[in-house]
């Protein structure tokens, strides 16, 4: 395990250390994204996904769990991996991630998943774990499932709509922090990635 810990200060500086990182990637690979709402997981997942050649359009999965975008054949990579773009969040234990049948798409896609911690660990002997961390705290409220209507609510009951795809528009410091685990990774040398804050390995 290795571990490397990146600062950017801009959403584009966030996407472009992403798109740095999906030059490492091949099929198979995991990534496992936390952070608090609107540290850039999506952000990131942006970036690596044009890097990677995949249909645009990435969003948050937050409502339909898993987004797969195709690699395309006229992208930047093309007969690369297609991205499979998941969000964990309402999803509790591994069993309900076993439900929605990864096993499928793993050997041919880079597949990402937000809130993965705890959830997902067991697809891959190997993964990288990217923990997007504002400079500035203050946590937002967390979302619940759609309502009815559709609308996204808080806990409390806040119309929570509008954050999902305009929280990772902040142009803000952050600092990312990797964990590499598995032998796919040993000796990968990921300062390749941007300004590099510190490093163990």
């Amino acid at each position: 395990m290795s571990v490397w810990e990146f600062a950017t200060g801009t959403a584009e500086q966030t996407q472009q250390l992403a798109g740095k990182l999906a030059a490492l990637l091949r099929a198979g690979d995991l990534i496992i994204l936390s952070g608090e709402l609107g540290a850039g997981k999506t952000t990131f997942t942006q970036g690596l996904g044009r890097s990677l050649g995949v249909r645009e359009g990435i969003i948050s999965p937050t409502f339909v769990l898993v987004r797969i975008h195709p690699n395309m054949p006229d992208g930047l990579n093309p007969g690369g991996p297609d991205l499979v773009h998941v969000d964990a969040y309402r999803l509790g234990t591994p069993g309900e991630i076993d439900d929605i049948d990864l096993e499928n798409t793993m050997d041919s896609s880079v597949t990402v998943v937000e809130w993965g911690v705890d959830r997902v660990e067991h697809l891959a002997a190997s993964r990288l774990e990217i923990e997007l961390v504002r400079a500035v705290g203050g946590a937002r409220p967390a979302p619940s499932a759609p309502t009815a209507s559709g609308i996204a609510s808080t806990l409390d009951g806040t119309d929570f709509s509008a954050s999902f795809d305009a929280d990772e528009d902040d142009d803000e410091p952050r600092t990312l922090r990797l964990v590499a685990v598995g032998p796919r990774w040993e000796g990968t040398d990921f300062s390749v990635l941007g300004q590099l804050v510190n490093t163990t390995e």
